[in-house]
């Protein structure tokens, strides 16, 4: 089940465009961990095995955009948006050796029911 609780920007959108004409299909992850912290991260569907522990949040242009239950209790009350920016970001993420990097702004809203 997905909450519906993640969207992007255009410029975001245009990106993962690209990336899924390059890859193919993709999903994002947020994880709080290692690495960029609670950046997101984008991998080609298969390259990265998705928890019990994950949270469906929805969509970007018909990626799943998953993160962590323990990094979603933090962000809960938030309306998450990607967004992508010029820089280095995390090294295993799609669009880094393009010399951007996916980063999430968010949007205060009201609690969501637990998962």
């Amino acid at each position: 089940m997905s909450l519906d609780r993640v969207d992007a920007t255009d410029a975001a959108r245009a990106l993962v465009r690209d990336l899924l004409a390059e890859h193919g299909p993709l999903l994002f992850h947020q994880s709080g961990g290692c690495c960029d912290g609670s950046a997101p991260m984008c991998f080609p569907e298969g390259e990265l095995m998705i928890s019990p522990r994950d949270v469906l949040l929805g969509h970007i242009e018909g990626c799943a955009y998953w993160i962590d239950k323990t990094q979603w209790a933090t962000w809960s009350h938030t309306r998450l948006v990607l967004d992508v920016v010029e820089g280095r970001g995390a090294s295993f993420s799609v669009e880094a050796p393009r010399g951007v990097r996916f980063l999430i702004r968010s949007e205060v809203c009201e609690l969501p029911p637990s998962p």
